[in-house]
C-alpha cells in the first residue's frame, strides 16, 4: 500500500513555502532522493524521501505553505531497497542560505575521456555560491562542470532550475567552445548611488537584443578587421550634381547608395564573401542573390534594414529605398522580414564624424563593411601632392572563411571601384 509522505520536523519554521517540485506520479525514487524544496523568509531546504519507492501522487504544489506532518506526496514502497531510517531533527537536511547561498565544498573527480566536463567546466567559485538555487540544483550543476553564476533563473524570484541548466549546457554546446568556454566572470552588482545621485533608465527592447546578438558575434567569431582608404573625390562631384538634379523629385542622393552598388560589385568579385557558415560550421553556403542589409541609428537603438536584389536596381531606385526604409526604421515600421536575408552589411558613421573602427559582423553574415567621415587629404601623385577626398573603410570579417589576402582584396577592389564614379551610375 501506498504511504504517506510528511513533511519532518523542520525545526523553529512554524511554515514554509513549497518553491520546487521535484518529482511527479510514476517517478521511482530511492531513499535520501530529494522531493520537494521549501523555504522560509531565511532559508531554502529540500524535503527527502524517507525511503525508495516509486511516487503514485503527489499532494503538493508550488506555492503552497507547509509545515510539520503537512501531506507531501503517496509513495509505494519498493521492495527491493530497505527503507531509510526516518528523518530526524538532527537529520534534516542542512539549510542553505538564499542569498547568497554557501558554497559546496570542491570534490576532487578523475574524469574518464569519455565523461571529459562540458565547455562550461571553469567555475568561479564565488559567483557558483551566489548563486541561488536548491542544492539539487547545485549538485546537477557540478556534475555537468556549470558555473552557475553564468546561468539565467526562470524559476521563482529568478531562482535557477535545472531546466536552465540543461537549457544553458545546449546553448554551450551548440556553439562550441566560443562562447561558453570563455568562463566570463559575471559583473560585479554595484551600488552606484554611494557616489553621487544617480538615475536608472531601462534598455529598450531594441537595446537588448542588439546587445544579446552582439555579443554572440562578438565571442563566437574570430574577428578581423582590414582598414583602407578610397579615393572619392570625382564621385563626390557626380553625387552633388546628382542630388541637385532628383531634389525636386524627393529622391536624396547619399554616397550610401554607391556603396551599396561598389559593395554588390565586390561580392561578385570575390563569391566567398557573399557567403554563409551552415549551422554545423562544416559547409559553406554560397548565395546567388545580392541583399544589403544597412545599419540604421534610431532614438530606440540600432536596427538593420535589408535592401533586397541590389544588384537589379539603379541606383537612384536604390537611393529612394533607402530613403524609404530609413523613415520607416525611425517610426518603427519595420517588420521582421525587413531586415532578414541579408548578405552582407554597411555601417556608415560618416555623417556623424570618427576615423576608423571596428563593426562586428552581422551573423550570418561573413563580413561588414564600416565607413567612416570622409576628408580631404594631399596625396602623392608621383610629381607632386595634390588635395583628394578619401574616404575611410574598415572591413570586418570572419576569419574562419575570409582569409587575410581576400580581406585586402576586398577592400582594394572596393577602392578601385569607388574612384571609378561613372561605373556606378547604373
Amino acid at each position: 500500500m501506498a504511504k504517506e509522505i510528511v513533511i519532518p520536523d523542520i525545526g523553529d519554521f512554524d511554515s514554509v513555502e513549497v518553491i520546487e517540485v521535484l518529482v511527479e506520479a510514476g517517478d521511482t525514487v530511492a531513499a535520501e532522493d530529494s522531493l520537494i524544496s521549501v523555504e522560509s523568509d531565511k532559508a531554502t531546504m529540500e524535503i527527502p524521501a524517507p525511503e525508495a519507492g516509486v511516487v503514485t501522487e503527489v499532494k503538493v504544489a508550488v506555492g503552497d505553505q507547509v509545515s510539520q506532518g503537512s501531506l507531501i506526496l503517496l509513495l509505494e514502497p519498493s521492495d527491493a531497497a530497505p527503507a531509510a531510517a526516518p528523518v530526524t531533527p538532527e537529520a534534516t537536511p542542512a539549510l542553505v542560505a538564499s542569498k547568497p547561498a554557501a558554497a559546496p565544498a570542491p570534490q576532487s573527480v578523475t574524469q574518464s575521456p569519455q565523461h571529459r566536463p562540458s565547455p562550461t567546466a571553469k567555475i568561479d567559485e564565488v559567483s557558483f555560491s551566489r548563486a541561488y538555487a536548491s542544492p539539487s540544483v547545485r549538485k546537477f550543476a557540478r556534475e555537468l562542470g556549470v558555473d552557475l553564476g553564468r546561468v539565467s533563473g526562470s524559476g521563482r524570484k529568478g531562482r535557477v532550475i535545472k531546466d536552465d541548466v540543461k537549457s544553458f549546457v545546449k546553448q554551450a554546446l551548440t556553439q562550441g567552445t566560443g562562447g561558453g568556454g570563455l568562463a566570463v566572470a559575471p559583473m560585479p552588482e554595484i551600488d552606484f548611488s554611494q557616489w553621487g545621485d544617480i538615475e536608472t533608465q531601462k534598455l529598450s527592447k531594441i537595446n537588448k537584443l542588439t546587445g544579446k546578438f552582439l555579443h554572440r558575434n562578438w565571442v563566437t567569431i574570430p574577428h578581423v578587421t582590414q582598414f583602407d582608404q578610397a579615393d572619392i573625390t570625382d564621385l563626390d562631384a557626380l553625387r552633388k550634381s546628382m542630388a541637385a538634379e532628383y531634389k525636386d523629385k524627393g529622391i536624396k542622393i547619399t554616397m550610401l547608395a554607391f556603396l551599396i552598388k561598389a559593395v554588390v560589385a565586390g561580392l561578385r568579385e570575390l563569391p566567398r564573401f557573399n557567403a554563409s557558415l551552415d549551422a554545423s560550421g562544416e559547409s559553406l553556403i554560397l548565395k546567388n542573390y545580392f541583399n544589403i542589409g544597412i545599419a540604421v541609428d534610431t532614438p530606440d537603438g540600432l536596427v538593420v534594414p535589408v535592401v533586397r536584389d541590389a544588384d537589379s536596381k539603379t541606383l537612384v531606385d536604390i537611393a529612394a529605398e533607402l530613403g524609404e526604409i530609413s523613415q520607416k526604421a525611425r517610426d518603427k515600421k519595420l517588420k521582421p522580414a525587413d531586415m532578414q536575408g541579408g548578405c552582407m552589411t554597411i555601417s556608415s558613421l560618416g555623417g556623424i564624424g570618427g576615423t576608423q573602427f571596428t563593426p562586428i559582423v552581422n551573423a550570418p553574415e561573413v563580413a561588414i563593411l564600416g565607413v567612416s567621415r570622409h576628408k580631404m587629404t594631399p596625396v602623392w601623385n608621383g610629381e607632386t601632392f595634390e588635395p583628394r577626398l578619401m574616404l575611410p573603410l574598415s572591413l570586418s570579417y570572419d576569419h574562419r572563411v575570409v582569409d587575410g589576402a581576400d580581406g585586402a582584396r576586398f577592400t582594394s577592389f572596393m577602392g578601385r571601384v569607388l574612384a571609378d564614379a561613372n561605373g556606378l551610375v547604373k
